[in-house]
């Protein structure tokens, strides 16, 4: 029963090793679940370069096992075996064997690089500038004037109707990085300077992301969400998002009536006046009223988003009344300040804020 011990073990290991790796495929932050062709370009160069690796790797041991066994002591010999100095073929096979490994590995990484950073930007491919903040995204898409945060969203991109999407990456402040892995490797964000990248989903659904790049204490939250969605849904987000909000506090926002906890009735116009009376409009852009701020979150579309702070939490309206009361709370090192306004101001924020969709 001792004896098969081992092999108990072994195949739990690989039991163990399968499993996670079935995880990795299955993860959405996988860079082995690639949907994308500049993901799969990295994906196919990172097996590349592990077979490499290992063939290194099983050849070096091999080696070493083989002389370990054949020139073991043996019993009865007390005297050390003839010594060699100096092998041409040998001095040839480590110096000879290693270049051409290098020369290759080069290779294989130049050709990935040249054919993810000169791709052909098609007619019909969308366009998308990124900007990082600290602690959030900011997405302009210049084509159809629309201004998002957070969450973007990207035609799906097939070979008989190729849609990717470009994207120039600048940051407001310090460096920051973009990350998804399923759809692209990292590029970085640096101040005063423009960095491209591009991607071409070609499965829709949800891609989670975030900030590869250290950036500061909120740096961890700094989470980022990519729909990819079909042409039909595309044009549909488009258009929601270029509808201007009314000067009455929102698409039907003098019917909205929302009971927040508060002693009397809160209405979204109250909380549209109390919003532009505040600091909110210098940090906050509200397409079609008077806010236009460009050091927070573009807010014309809020509630169209499903979450709040960069991903830190889903977005209802009992977060969005805790976000406004005292941000520190959920985002600790936040630009954005607590207001230290009173329940019924908040709670009037919170009713004009569920408006904009």
């Amino acid at each position: 029963m001792k004896s098969r011990a081992p092999l108990r073990d072994l195949v739990a290991a690989a039991g163990v090793l399968n499993s996670c790796a079935a995880w990795a495929a299955k993860s959405s932050t996988s860079i082995f679940s690639s949907s994308s062709t500049p993901a799969r370009e990295v994906q196919d160069l990172s097996y590349f370069v592990l077979a490499i690796s290992a063939g290194i790797f099983l050849g070096v041991s091999g080696l070493l096992v083989y002389a370990l066994i054949r020139y073991r002591a043996r019993g009865g010999e007390a005297t050390e075996p003839p010594q060699v100095f100096g092998s041409t073929q040998i001095e040839l096979a480590w110096t000879i064997i290693p270049v051409l490994i290098i020369v290759t590995l080069f290779l294989g990484t130049a050709r990935v690089l040249f054919s993810v950073q000169d791709a052909r930007k098609p007619p019909t491919a969308v366009e998308v500038t990124v900007v990082g903040h600290q602690f959030w995204w900011e997405f302009h898409y210049p084509q159809y004037k629309v201004v998002a945060a957070n969450e973007m969203h990207v035609p799906v991109s097939s070979a008989a109707s190729p849609r990717p999407t470009f994207m120039k990456l600048t940051s407001a402040d310090v460096i920051h990085s973009f990350w998804v892995p399923q759809l692209a490797g990292k590029t970085d964000l640096l101040p005063n300077r423009v960095n491209e990248m591009w991607i071409d989903p070609q499965i829709t659904g949800l891609y989670v992301g975030q900030c590869a790049q250290f950036c500061g204490v909120q740096h961890a939250k700094m989470l980022l969400r990519v729909y990819v969605d079909t042409p039909e849904q595309f044009q549909q987000w488009i258009a929601q998002q270029q509808k201007v909000q009314s000067e009455t506090g929102g698409p039907q926002s003098a019917a909205a009536t929302r009971n927040l906890g508060a002693a009397q009735e809160i209405t979204a116009r109250d909380g549209k006046l109390v919003f532009e009376q505040q600091a909110c409009i210098n940090c906050h852009a509200v397409a079609g009223t008077v806010s236009n701020g460009r050091f927070g979150p573009d807010l014309t579309h809020l509630m169209s988003r499903e979450t709040l702070a960069a991903g830190a939490m889903p977005n209802t309206p009992e977060n969005l009344k805790a976000w406004i009361e005292d941000p520190n709370t959920f985002k600790p090192g936040t630009l954005m300040p607590a207001m230290h306004l009173s329940d019924q101001q908040n709670a009037q924020i919170t009713a004009y804020l569920l408006t904009l969709k």
